[in-house]
């Protein structure tokens, strides 16, 4: 069978509804260091484009990283064709750690230095926002001059007015910034990462502009029911604690966002089913004759209303998250899920006849023994008993910056992978495999994000290495392993001696920060 070809800029223009077209004195490269299926599925992405698009006299032209083997031809903006490295400012939304490496692909490819100590005010500015500043956004630094840390539909606005009052100078910007909340400064903040910054409730919900059946939410309108969450799982970056918790987005101005020409709506948000309307909300989008999509399900906000909702909505899979593999682990995170929540979830989806009951675990979490493995298997017997087809969507645990479990130990690839093959024989030997399918991680690139998620500055400049060296696992071990680049949370950097007599009786050692 012949692979498809990648789609070129006028295909994809051309099956977009919602492009942005404007004449405009000054043009922002607004870069997503992915391809096109996941830029355009991002709902931060899309904001800023609107918010850019927003001010007067300035315009945003799209760039994404092209698909993988793409021809390595000149790197051009979407709407105007012109080439990324002719603009001003390129401002990029980074989602996760791994995509650091999509950012210095892009800077090579629009032939601009990658590290900002080897720019001068001849180069266009290189700024960055995006999910992974709520987390840990100090391996950016390097490639940076500035970064926008929490939400950024208000500072980008401001940004991008005091770039253009100093013409794009780089040193009167950096004064201009400093001492201003939201705005990492690398060079001058170093690894002291400022506190996030919140925009204005008056400019929620954030909404789709454009939608396009390119993506991996084909044609779907996403608009937030909510941002940020009340609940307190200890792993968690979006946690109580961020942003001042859970903010809820009243049900009259989500349904009335909706454009009449939305076939499907996604509701978006780290807790969309603790949103107090969250029925009444699915109702109004179902009635409307439209298909209906929800970012995250919580397994103890389910209903036998809310679950014939969805499947009226076009749902054939129902998805829920369980994160810890047993009841101690779910406790030990702060996971309000019970296994009883599970079973129930299983019911709803077997009544609603839902093709598959999709699950997200996560293994390797501090204090995990096999003897929670063991239980995950018995609830698998349970779930299986009441639905036809289970799917586990399991990843290695990663501690990330600004959470409880900040420098807790990555448990080890070895451990990692030693636990799912105990899950995977526990199933065989249930005469599970059919009913109960099992889609992991890989354990070696969540130790790289692991590295990542824990380092600084120069695991930045590992990045790099790694990428120029082809982006293999074995590339990146070498590059941290060259710039030093080991775990700096407050629990990495020097583990009491009780961690360590815990960790040792759970019996899953202390891997740190070893690849194996």
């Amino acid at each position: 069978m012949l692979k498809a070809q990648p789609l070129d800029r006028r295909d994809l223009l051309a099956a977009e509804r919602g492009t942005l077209y404007k004449e405009a004195e000054t043009r922002i490269a607004l870069v997503y260091p992915s391809p096109y299926r996941a830029a355009m599925s991002s709902l931060g992405y899309q904001q800023i484009y609107r918010a850019l698009h927003a001010m007067p006299g300035v315009a945003a032209d799209r760039a994404m990283l092209p698909d993988p083997g793409a021809p390595r031809g000149r790197f051009d903006t979407l709407e105007t064709g012109q080439p990324v490295g002719s603009y001003p400012m390129l401002a990029y939304s980074v989602a996760y750690e791994l995509e650091i490496a999509g950012m210095a692909d892009t800077l090579e490819r629009a032939s601009i230095p990658v590290l900002a100590a080897e720019r001068t005010n001849q180069h266009p500015l290189v700024i960055a926002g995006g999910p992974l500043t709520f987390s840990n956004p100090a391996p950016l630094g390097p490639l940076c001059d500035v970064i926008v840390v929490g939400e950024g539909e208000q500072l980008i606005v401001e940004l991008v007015q005091l770039a253009i009052e100093c013409s794009f100078n780089r040193d009167r910007l950096w004064a201009l910034l400093s001492g201003r909340r939201g705005y990492y400064l690398p060079h001058l903040h170093g690894e002291t990462v400022p506190p996030v910054a919140a925009a204005d409730d008056a400019l929620l919900p954030a909404r789709s502009q454009i939608l396009t059946p390119h993506t991996e939410l084909a044609d779907m309108f996403m608009t937030e029911a909510a941002r940020g969450c009340s609940r307190g799982c200890t792993y968690c970056v979006m946690r109580r604690s961020t942003n001042g918790g859970m903010r809820i987005v009243p049900r009259e101005v989500i349904i009335g966002g909706i454009p009449a020409h939305a076939r499907k709506v996604g509701l978006v948000g780290a807790a969309v089913t603790d949103h107090p309307d969250i029925a009444a909300i699915v109702r109004d989008v179902v009635d409307g004759g439209r298909q209906v999509g929800i970012s995250s399900l919580r397994a103890d906000k389910l209903t036998d209303e809310l679950v014939g909702l969805l499947a009226r909505g076009g749902y054939r899979t129902l998805t829920v998250a369980g994160d810890g593999a047993s009841e101690r682990m779910r406790r030990v995170v702060e996971r309000s899920t019970r296994a009883s929540d599970l079973i129930q979830s299983a019911k709803y989806a077997a009544a609603h006849h839902l093709k598959t009951l999709k699950v997200y675990m996560m293994l390797g979490v501090p204090e995990e023994t096999d003897a929670d493995v063991d239980e995950l298997v018995l609830l698998s017997k349970e779930l299986a008993a009441i639905h036809p087809r289970v799917a586990y969507g399991l990843a290695p645990f990663v501690a990330k910056r600004n959470t409880p479990l900040d420098g807790s130990p990555f448990a080890g690839i070895a451990l990692v992978d030693a636990r799912l093959d105990r899950l995977r024989r526990g199933l065989a030997a249930a005469k599970l495999g059919g009913k109960v399918e099992v889609r992991a991680t890989s354990a070696r690139w969540a130790w790289v994000e692991y590295m990542l998620a824990q380092g600084e500055s120069r695991a930045g400049l590992a990045v790099l290495d790694a990428h120029r060296a082809g982006g293999s696992f074995a590339a990146y071990r070498k590059a941290f392993a060259a710039h030093d680049v080991t775990p700096t949370g407050p629990r990495a950097r020097v583990p009491s001696s009780a961690e360590l007599v815990k960790l040792k009786r759970a019996r899953i050692g202390l891997a740190g920060v070893a690849p194996g």
